[in-house]
């Protein structure tokens, strides 16, 4: 892919030159370069591999008229067949985007199946709430293969409608409201659907640094390979950058130029445009916007990861190309990005090039989330020196970064741990459920409670967070037998008798992570 670029490394006017395939009859490849805005008449259809009986389901002979009966029931065939029909469709998508990188895929409907359209909807939350049009999973399964078989035809024909989404607010750590849009359930379907197909595609295209929302990839993968670069690089100047509400300034227009970048199939490009108009039901009313995509929504990640890709990712790797003379790294996670710099220049040039980069695509950095501080092995002893105090800290991904020592005092040691205020909201929503379930029964309430701690600590049980694991649970304990006491004036819930209840259900605080360096050496060995 060859992009125009203005001077300060913007992709100029957008115009994209693309090498368009055309194939004859004879099956040999005839090319020309073309660009982006080439005529409707012109054949853009690269080689993709056609579906037996074009128009009809690939499945349909092999189900029967039955089908799923109910949705408790759903088969483990049925299941297989779809999982099966999806990996394939993947991995014929993922060979012609590697082996055509920079070009225009135009062939790209016809993979959402209705196998595809039914892995999809294995896929979600069976208790999620529904939208606008108040259709349940459960109702949905009822007669699962009728619905798929009328939805695959809307999609297919062009008479599929998108629904606005249902806004609800939930609270955030720091007190805020983050906006939500739920989608009615066939948008939902749909939407996994085309992310199926276009996973495969941007897969091969994105780069390694970043890690939200993408196939076999974590947020402690984004933790292993920030906590393996500030200890192997030197790394002595972190950034932390946030951009100020990405998901709500996302310009609709700039959104679907970059689509185009790689996707020539007009349908699909069709598909996501009625999602980014559709809206959402504020009140009784419809509200639309030329801006912004609903948090929540299936396709919202893919589409913020392929804006972020042309916007900052191509940008920064191509700065750290340009202007860096010492180490740099770079790890994105969604908006949150984490960038090291060996020198404070370099760190102090790459915040204003920033800036500007966004600026110029209707974004900016969050002024008080947005910070540029002194760390890394060497920070303690420099601040040290010059009369300063500790290093500061910068949270990332749920996690307090604090420059530390080893317990033999001599050594750097990267320290993690939960914020207090995420442990406090935490603490806050188990105490208030457990309110709600008063008169429960002791097993019952164990039983929940168990795997609210198990949840906490599959995420929270890391190295050197030790200390905030056991102060969880001993504050679990405590709003426990509270609780308990409260049920009668004369209880009989002593901390002995508790006891027994605390060990029959509640798991022990322990590190189940391993050290991030040496996860990270497994993975990315090379």
């Amino acid at each position: 892919m060859h992009a125009r670029t203005s001077s300060n490394g913007d992709l100029g006017d957008l115009r994209i030159f693309h090498r368009v395939v055309r194939w004859n009859a004879s099956g040999r490849e005839n090319s020309k370069p073309m660009m982006h805005n080439a005529k409707k008449s012109d054949p853009l259809i690269l080689p993709t591999k056609s579906t037996n009986n074009e128009g009809q389901p690939t499945a349909e002979s092999m189900e029967g008229s039955g089908g799923i009966k109910r949705s408790a029931n759903l088969q483990s065939t049925v299941r297989a067949q779809s999982r099966d029909a999806v990996s394939q469709a993947q991995a014929r998508i993922h060979e012609i985007a590697k082996n055509h990188k920079g070009e225009r895929l135009t062939a790209l409907l016809h993979h959402v199946t209705v196998d595809v359209l039914r892995w999809s909807f294995l896929r979600l939350k069976k208790d999620s709430a529904p939208g606008i049009d108040g259709v349940t999973w459960e109702q949905y399964a009822a007669d699962l293969e009728g619905n798929l078989q009328a939805l695959h035809r809307r999609v297919h024909t062009g008479a599929y409608r998108a629904l606005p989404s249902r806004r609800k607010f939930i609270p955030k750590a720091d007190g805020t409201q983050r906006p939500l849009g739920i989608a009615a359930l066939e948008d939902k379907i749909v939407q996994m659907a085309i992310v199926v197909v276009l996973n495969p595609i941007y897969e091969s295209d994105f780069l390694g640094f970043s890690y939200g929302f993408r196939p076999k990839r974590s947020q402690h993968d984004a933790l292993d390979a920030l906590a393996w670069a500030i200890k192997a690089k030197k790394v002595c100047w972190i950034l932390d950058a946030d951009i100020s509400r990405f998901f709500d300034t996302i310009d609709h227009r700039l959104m679907v130029r970059f689509i185009e970048h790689r996707i020539g199939d007009r349908r699909i490009i069709r598909l996501i445009q009625k999602w980014l108009k559709a809206g959402v039901i504020d009140g009784d009313q419809i509200v639309t916007s030329s801006e912004g995509t609903p948090q929540g929504a299936v396709i919202s990640p893919l589409l913020s990861n392929v804006f972020l890709f042309y916007v900052y990712d191509l940008w920064a790797n191509q700065w750290r190309k340009r202007h860096t003379r010492g180490d740099m790294v770079v790890i994105r996670y969604a908006d949150d990005t984490i960038v090291g710099f060996q020198y404070y220049d370099e760190a102090k040039r790459f915040l204003s090039d920033l800036k500007q980069r966004l600026e110029s695509f209707g974004l900016s950095l969050h002024p008080k989330k947005t910070r540029l501080l002194e760390f890394g092995k060497y920070a303690a002893e420099r601040r040290k020196s010059r009369g300063l105090g500790k290093p500061e800290t910068f949270d990332f991904l749920g996690f307090t970064h604090i420059c530390g020592t080893k317990e033999s005092r001599f050594g750097f040691q990267l320290r993690r741990k939960t914020p207090r205020k995420r442990m406090q909201a935490k603490l806050q929503e188990i105490k208030e459920e457990l309110r709600r379930h008063v008169h429960a029964s002791i097993d019952e309430q164990g039983r929940w409670l168990a795997g609210v701690v198990r949840g906490f600590f599959a995420y929270y049980a890391v190295p050197t967070n030790s200390a905030a694991l056991c102060t969880f649970l001993a504050r679990i304990r405590v709003i426990w037998i509270r609780r308990l006491r409260r049920r009668s004036q004369r209880h009989r819930m002593t901390w002995a008798r508790m006891q027994l209840h605390f060990d029959r259900h509640l798991p022990r605080a322990k590190i189940s992570q391993p050290w991030p360096e040496e996860r990270f050496r497994v993975k990315y060995s090379r």
